[in-house]
């Protein structure tokens, strides 16, 4: 999914389950920041005061995703979350170890990430966390079927969509003439293959896989799903509970906004459609009333610029100290990473005989 659903869609969700502005904020900030926190490594401060940051993406042309361990610490826990065939721990889908690792929306693994998020509610990086739990849980749905590894599992040979059919050969061939040397690499990564089509909510589409079998893609339909979903989830979040049934419903007045938003924001610019979100609910268009919201991901006004008080990022650059640093929302959010990433991939994972650590 893209920014308008990551940060725009889990506000609204964040304020029809019951969250305050602020706490929506904290939860829809942390949901995009997901796909924009990609720089890794120590911060140093001037009083030689130390904090490790951790990235939870990289840009699709990044020598980072050729690498075997970057793929393991980034696209599996964060974005292609493994659904181990939509099976309950302990018990094998066929095909062998790579078919544990493709996504399948809200799957046992999810909800066990779920549960842990809540048992964290404590914490005071609860709420980065949630937004973090949210952005993976609603990627299940937009990235199922493919896995956060390079492997021919991901191949998409026929592409059809808008009328038109596209082929992976079309999209080597750009490649070539650039004399891409890693593309070969990077195709078989995620949904690469298929473009950005999995996660443009409008679209219906088709696609031909690695097991020559035709998918039928319907993303109104998986998103609406995964809207709900994710509505239920904050809910549990908020009764402290994973393990409840949430009979409580989306209005239909709302849920009705939210569909139609779906299908009548349709261009191909996520940042376009992002803001048309936020007009719409400037506009009073959902229960709550009309409220403004923003998303600055770097530079002056950004959760970085607010912790740091600079953007800087030359080789050997330390920045002023303040102890403000420590409740700073951009620390909570990469503390809030740290522990997601290792309960997933140490915790989890490991329970449905999953190891990529």
């Amino acid at each position: 999914m893209q920014i308008d659903f990551h940060h725009a869609v889990t506000y609204v969700l964040s304020r029809l389950a019951g969250f305050s502005e602020t706490d929506s904020e904290i939860i829809s900030y942390s949901s995009q920041y997901v796909d924009d926190a990609t720089v890794h490594g120590v911060v140093r401060f001037t009083n030689d005061a130390m904090y490790t940051r951790t990235s939870s993406a990289h840009r699709i042309l990044d020598l980072h995703n050729t690498s075997d361990i970057e793929n393991n610490m980034v696209w599996v826990p964060f974005h292609f979350l493994p659904g181990n065939g939509g099976f309950k721990a302990g018990i094998e889908p066929k095909g062998g170890f790579i078919n544990k690792l493709v996504c399948t929306p809200d799957s046992f693994v999810a909800q066990d990430m779920l549960a842990t998020c809540i048992a964290d509610r404590d914490k005071p990086y609860a709420l980065h966390r949630l937004g973090v739990t949210i952005h993976v849980l609603a990627d299940t749905f937009s990235h199922q079927g493919f896995a956060g590894i390079v492997h021919k599992i991901n191949a998409v040979t026929e592409l059809d969509y808008d009328g038109e059919t596209k082929t992976h050969s079309f999209f080597k061939d750009f490649f070539d003439k650039i004399k891409s040397s890693f593309v070969d690499k990077v195709i078989p990564l995620g949904h690469c293959a298929a473009f950005a089509c999995p996660d443009l909510p409008y679209l219906k589409w088709r696609y031909t896989n690695e097991l020559n079998q035709n998918i039928v893609r319907n993303n109104p339909s998986i998103f609406n799903v995964a809207v709900q979903r994710i509505f239920e989830s904050l809910i549990k979040y908020k009764n402290n509970d994973a393990e409840s049934v949430i009979n409580e419903r989306i209005s239909y007045k709302d849920f009705k906004q939210i569909k139609s938003n779906i299908l009548s924001f349709t261009n191909e610019n996520g940042s376009v459609r992002h803001q048309q979100w936020i007009d719409s609910i400037s506009r009073g268009e959902f229960s709550f009333g009309q409220e403004n919201i923003s998303y600055i991901p770097k530079g002056e006004g950004s959760w970085k610029y607010l912790a740091l008080n600079s953007e800087s990022e030359k080789d050997n650059c330390r920045y002023e100290y303040s102890p403000s640093f420590l409740s700073s929302n951009w620390k909570m959010f990469h503390d809030a990473l740290q522990k997601h990433r290792f309960e997933v991939i140490h915790d989890i994972l490991p329970k449905y005989g999953i190891c990529v650590s």
